[in-house]
């Protein structure tokens, strides 16, 4: 096509080139003037003719692309127009059209089709320009922030301020919770950033996952595995008092009447005496119990300040080997950054991390050659994580979930609230307490500090 286009326009230009050759000829050699005005007239012609066809190709060519442009596959290509070229033109800007809108049309197949997912999941979802224009928001991220149409970040400030400031000034790959009030009840979001790229501009895609029924389950599941230990250990401290008092009852009645003096001897009393003993062993139980439920349920406000990890590691190790200076324990300190600090209450996170030492010295206590280090490093999320390592047998996995609760523990000696009590005091300063665990290599009680 492009070679009958260039040829077309060539043949003109040599005509229009002969017949100027001709007219100077002819202006040159006394023939009457009428030719030359002919001459003239026909060179104009051409000239214009090829003028208006180039324009004519350049403006279908425009046209087309216009349409493309605005998405307009309603132009029409005449199959017969007397020119070779321009059929031929026509017929492959028809194919491209043609092709064009398929791929339009696939395309908002796929778009269609990727809405009525999203407006089908449980999870809202709003994609927001850089000026905090809305490009997208499902039914969900709407029924969430309690309005009918969303079109502007800025409309949900009426709404919840709150949950605005957070949507504002969350950042990429970063998750946060809030818990808030949507006027009918009140709920729990995990709220997730991340970024992509369209074809014109770069959107923030902000999802918020309704967790409260989650978090409901998970407290109702906590609250049922504190039920059954305390059950557990209020059984194992009521009944032998109730099996005590009821036998030793016993001992002071004869067919329904109680005894004489004289049937008092001393084998009874010393039985009595045992039986009351066991009696106060197995209250002043029950009182440690309690006091150690109290300590749970009553831990101080933290003090929040910059504390040096470092500093806090030194402390810590001075106050575990002054308690077990006499282990075999080969203790170790990672630190990446020697400057490394955390804002949180320097006393209660010494008190995890010496809980979290006891912990481990108490399961190397079968181990050949004991390891334990103490590590901090920043992870991928940007979080501060100091870590405590042992060597040990590690903790089986069917009670892995059951570690955290108290009063649950696996040591006879052992009260069960270390770990609930150093979980609450991680979440008291802004924090978490993890653990990993692969038996017979090793475990990891872990800290972690946005």
């Amino acid at each position: 096509m492009v070679k009958h286009f260039y040829t077309n326009i060539a043949i003109r230009i040599v005509i229009i080139a002969l017949l100027g050759i001709a007219l100077g000829w002819i202006l040159n050699s006394e023939q009457p003037l009428y030719n030359a005005i002919a001459l003239m007239l026909l060179i104009a012609i051409l000239a214009a003719d090829v003028i208006v066809y180039t324009n004519r190709i350049n403006k279908k060519l425009t046209y087309f692309f216009d349409s493309i442009q605005n998405e307009d596959f309603s132009q029409k290509f005449s199959a017969n127009t007397g020119s070779k070229t321009l059929n031929r033109l026509y017929q492959n800007l028809k194919k491209i059209s043609e092709q064009i809108e398929n791929i339009h049309l696939e395309n908002q197949k796929q778009e269609k089709y990727f809405e009525a997912m999203i407006e089908h999941i449980s999870v809202g979802i709003i994609s927001v320009n850089s000026d905090g224009f809305v490009v997208n928001c499902n039914s969900t991220a709407k029924r969430v922030v309690g309005l009918a149409q969303l079109t502007h970040i800025r409309q949900i400030e009426k709404v919840n301020n709150k949950l605005a400031r957070l949507l504002n000034s969350i950042k990429l790959n970063e998750e946060k919770t809030i818990t808030i009030n949507n006027g009918l009840e009140q709920t729990t979001l995990l709220v997730k950033a991340s970024e992509f790229k369209t074809s014109s501009e770069q959107l923030k895609l902000i999802s918020m996952h309704d967790i409260k029924k989650e978090l409901d389950e998970k407290e109702l599941d906590s609250w049922l595995k504190l039920i059954r230990v305390l059950t557990h250990e209020i059984m194992n401290s009521i009944a032998p008092v109730t099996s005590l008092s009821e036998n030793l009852c016993s001992q002071f009645v004869k067919d329904g009447n109680p005894i004489t003096t004289s049937d008092i001897n001393e084998g009874l009393i010393n039985r009595t005496i045992q039986g009351l003993q066991v009696i106060h062993e197995q209250g002043q139980g029950l009182t440690r119990f309690v006091e150690n439920y109290r300590k749970l349920t009553r831990l101080p406000k933290p003090e929040i300040a910059e504390v040096l990890v470092k500093n806090l590691f030194e402390k810590a190790l001075m106050l575990f080997n002054s308690q077990h200076g006499n282990t075999q324990i080969n203790i170790s300190i990672d630190l990446k950054n020697q400057m490394q600090t955390i804002m949180a209450d320097e006393s209660q996170i010494l008190q995890v991390l010496l809980n979290l030492l006891k912990n481990s010295a108490d399961a190397l206590a079968e181990t050949a050659t004991p390891i334990i280090q103490l590590a901090c490093d920043i992870n991928k999320k940007a979080e501060v994580v100091i870590s405590v390592t042992d060597n040990g047998p590690g903790i089986p996995p069917e009670m892995i979930d059951e570690i955290f609760v108290p009063f649950f523990t696996t040591r006879d000696n052992g009260n069960g609230i270390g770990l609930s009590i150093s979980r609450q005091l991680a979440r008291l300063n802004n924090g978490s307490l993890k653990v990993v665990s692969i038996a017979h290599t090793n475990t990891t009680f872990s800290l972690h500090f946005t």
